[in-house]
């Protein structure tokens, strides 16, 4: 006797009482938001930093005087005792512009590691791009980049792993691509703005502990920072230690999350300028160097938080004016960071086909620059003694 197989129901319609509702919420909750200073800031002021980009782009391409772009060099594969090595770890790997960088990096020869929060997003980014590549070398890792102890864990297990696969213990490229757009405020375990931690304090960390294994690389190795055209929004700014904190923020009546995210772009240019600073000026040669990236407007997850329909009608927008790219052409300017020359360093790359640009005159203040790197290194000594402490305190107990 056959049984006719009957196809799943679908699920059951809301009520019209329940569908008004939500309308009636999102509605609320697109006009609170457009009250807000922080929609007028995104709004007027983000898109003129970006045409102001686009008009040193346009002045740097026909100017009479124009410096050239910087080609890509060939990441050549090298071998080490019989041992191929040519690692690159990215941050925020399971979508948008670190997706998209993992995917280009694989195909060009790199051992991609992958960085991201999410373990079940970090399988689907690389059963991605082995459907594209099947040859691509990748190996994925759950970091917190807002958290200090999660980053030094991954420094401990990236070295494991290293060793029990017989390679070198070095890598050659570091892209500090993860960020959020967080419209309220949060805090970390360890009491700092968890916008500013993981855009900036965490890209600070990840470099601290493995720029020993980026030095130790036998070829030239290399740090990407990946930051945004809103940086050039900032004025004037105080760099002090109770800027990364949550309590700084407490204070206002509204969570000023459009200006934290304008600082911790500028924070990421002002470090590595001051750290291009510290290789040049060493005695020996030093084999690593150090770029910053501006993607310019990419279509990616970041703005989520953000209602849905205003962020729609922002990307509209700006695809009208052919502003919007999506991360496969969007990456072009990181990969033109990480692939230039070795001895391209302390640059901003903007506009892709390997094109320059320069960054706000604020983020080129070398007092600035090693003020925040004085108290940026001073907060993670800090965060270091104290999980030394807690790790001591754990094992006797």
């Amino acid at each position: 006797m056959s049984h006719t197989v009957r196809p799943p129901s679908p699920p059951p319609a809301l009520p019209i009482r329940m569908r008004i509702k939500m309308v009636v919420e999102d509605l609320c909750r697109v006009i609170r938001f457009i009250c807000t200073v922080e929609f007028w800031r995104m709004t007027v002021l983000w898109p003129l930093s970006l045409l102001l980009s686009q008009y040193m782009l346009f002045r740097q391409m026909t100017s009479s005087h124009k410096s050239q772009p910087y080609p890509r060099s060939e990441s050549s594969k090298f071998m080490i005792n019989g041992v191929k090595s040519h690692v690159c770890v990215i941050t925020g790997a399971t979508s948008g512009l670190g997706a998209a960088a993992a995917h280009a990096l694989s195909r060009e020869g790199f051992f991609v590691v992958l960085v991201g929060r999410s373990s079940e997003l970090l399988s689907n980014t690389m059963l991605e791009i082995r459907e594209q590549n099947e040859n691509a070398q990748l190996k994925a890792f759950v970091v917190d980049m807002a958290s200090f102890s999660s980053i030094t864990k991954f420094k401990v297990s990236l070295q494991q792993w290293l060793l029990e696969n017989d390679m070198h213990p070095s890598a050659q490229l570091l892209i500090n691509n993860a960020g959020i757009l967080a419209t309220s405020s949060r805090i970390t375990s360890c009491g700092l703005d968890k916008m500013m931690a993981t855009n900036y304090f965490g890209a600070f960390c990840l470099t601290k502990v493995l720029l020993p294994l980026l030095m130790s690389s036998p070829v030239p190795s290399r740090i990407v920072n990946v930051t945004s055209f809103t940086h050039r929004n900032v004025y004037d700014v105080q760099v002090d230690n109770m800027f990364f904190c949550e309590k700084q923020f407490s204070k206002s009546k509204q969570y000023p999350f459009t200006q934290i995210y304008e600082y911790s772009k500028l924070y990421l240019l002002l470090f590595s300028h001051e750290l291009h600073s510290q290789f040049s000026t060493m005695d020996y040669r030093c084999p690593v160097s150090i770029n910053a990236a501006d993607p310019g407007v990419v279509r990616t997850n970041i703005m989520r938080e953000v209602p849905s329909f205003l962020s729609s009608l922002a990307f509209f927008a700006l695809k009208l004016l052919g502003l919007l790219q999506c991360p496969d052409s969007g990456v072009s300017s990181i990969l033109d960071a990480a692939l230039a020359a070795p001895d391209a360093s302390g640059l901003y790359f903007y506009g892709g086909k390997g094109w320059t640009i320069d960054p706000s005159a604020l983020s080129l203040d070398p007092k600035l620059q090693k003020k925040l790197w004085t108290i940026s290194s001073d907060l993670f000594k800090e965060l270091k003694h104290a999980s030394f402490r807690r790790r001591i305190h754990d094992f006797i107990c």
